[in-house]
């Protein structure tokens, strides 16, 4: 039966708004797990003490921030909207539901004032990451790391060619004295390095956000990106650091320094470190083996011309440091180049009349030339580990644990999208995304 209108209700009610907000809301799992007191002296220096009006309590600005990231609104505008009208989140930042809400404003310009040179955000980060430690939720044992891309707030279209300085691998110093020592075994004299001004490169610069580099790597898109770079802990997948970089930064630069934070910071001892195919490079696998870490990494494809014989066709023989052709013709040690590589050559008179040398070499003084990097024996010795059937079942933890906080990340916390310009407000963004992730885990964790 069709009823008549109901009629609206101006009557007044007593209420608790504790009441309201269901037991197993996630602002009370949060709250519930997360003590967040520790914010209050993190920032007491960047506020007057007897001068001004009186400040948001920053306990509660934070949680404002939090709440951002926990459900997903990338404004800010709108996320006051709804504070306005959320009894939860009005319980969680410890309001009535007749109290004033700050204006967007509040959140904006402290973001960009009174915290723009502070380390708040990573001090929050590795608070929340410790908390987990006290709870149980870091084994330390195994880590995974990787990398994701946030569309920078560019336009791909609007930029300038500008010619920037080609920034040097960070390993190159250290590649650097193992090729003096390489050569100093095998008795050639050391390189000239000779002092030239830095190589310059025509880059696309965005105009909007010169921060953020122009991706392109394949089946990905294509544009102005920043990148987020993660570790994360076996266990129960807690972010144990998160990095910010352009968008064209490789991913083996900047891996071997956020390991090197995460067992000082945190003081962990693992044994192992997943990483996928990107990461597959002679300088990562030197430096995890430097650090007696067992690094279980994904395979790269090696480069064949084609029509040419690859690379596993020549046969190392390692006691007379040779490669063998497949014609059973021996390649002997030369000399070592800047770059790291021990190079091999053939015999000229040998090669000239081969019968398959349009399948080995084409150079006009009929040398086939073999190299191998004085790192080499590491990228073996990852190649065994990620064969093995140990080796198989770690890296496929790995899309349990990094990948996933990723795709959560995108999926459930706006993180397919940079809320902010420039490479200091973006570096927040992931830190808080990162925290409030692990926030979620520990609660869900705890109420289980």
């Amino acid at each position: 039966m069709l009823r008549d209108k109901t009629p609206q209700q101006h009557e007044l009610e007593m209420v608790a708004i504790d009441h309201l907000v269901p037991q197993d809301h996630l602002v009370r799992l949060v709250d519930l797990a997360i003590d967040f007191e520790f914010i209050r002296d993190e920032v007491a220096h960047l506020y007057c003490k007897n001068n001004g009006r009186p400040a948001v309590d920053p306990v509660r600005f934070f949680k404002y921030l939090f709440l951002g990231y926990l459900f997903g609104i990338q404004s800010e505008r709108r996320l006051i909207k709804e504070v306005q009208v959320n009894v939860a989140y009005r319980w969680f930042l410890g309001l009535g539901l007749t109290d004033d809400v700050i204006h967007h404003s509040t959140l904006s310009q402290s973001r960009v004032k009174r915290f723009k040179d502070s380390n708040i955000y990573q001090s929050i980060f590795d608070n929340i990451v410790r908390q987990a430690m006290k709870q149980g939720l870091i084994g330390g044992h195994s880590l995974f790391a990787d990398s994701t891309h946030l569309k920078a707030n560019a336009n791909k279209r609007r930029y300038d060619i500008e010619d920037l300085k080609v920034s040097p691998s960070v390993y190159v110093e250290q590649l650097n004295k193992a090729v003096i020592n390489d050569r100093e075994a095998e008795g050639k004299k050391p390189l000239k390095y000779e002092e030239k001004e830095p190589c310059t490169k025509p880059t696309k610069v965005s105009r909007t956000d010169p921060d953020s580099g122009f991706m392109v790597r394949d089946e990905k898109p294509k544009g102005f990106f920043y990148l987020d770079h993660r570790v994360v802990d076996g266990k129960q997948g807690i972010i144990v650091d998160t990095h910010a970089t352009a968008g064209n930064v490789h991913d083996s630069q900047p891996i071997i320094q956020r390991l090197d934070r995460v067992l000082d910071t945190f003081e962990l001892n693992p044994i192992a470190v997943g990483l996928d195919a990107g990461y597959f490079t002679a300088a990562v696998c030197h430096n995890l083996e430097e650090r007696q870490l067992i690094g279980v990494l994904g395979y790269r494809r090696p480069n064949k011309k084609k029509g040419y014989f690859a690379k596993r066709e020549y046969s190392y023989d390692a006691d007379t440091d040779t490669y063998t052709c497949p014609q059973g013709e021996i390649l002997i040690y030369n000399t070592t180049n800047r770059l790291g590589y021990r190079q091999y050559h053939s015999t000229p008179k040998t090669c000239k009349d081969c019968p398959v040398r349009s399948q080995c070499t084409n150079s006009k003084n009929h040398i086939k030339v073999i190299t191998r990097h004085v790192w080499q024996a590491s990228v073996e010795a990852a190649n065994e580990i990620r064969l093995s059937e140990w080796g198989k079942k770690r890296y496929k933890r790995r899309g349990e644990t990094v990948e996933r906080s990723f795709a959560d990340a995108k999926q459930h916390h706006g993180h397919r999208y940079c809320r902010y310009r420039g490479i200091k407000n973006v570096s927040a963004q992931c830190l808080l995304a990162a925290a409030c992730q692990n926030m979620k885990k520990m609660a869900l964790m705890k109420a289980a």
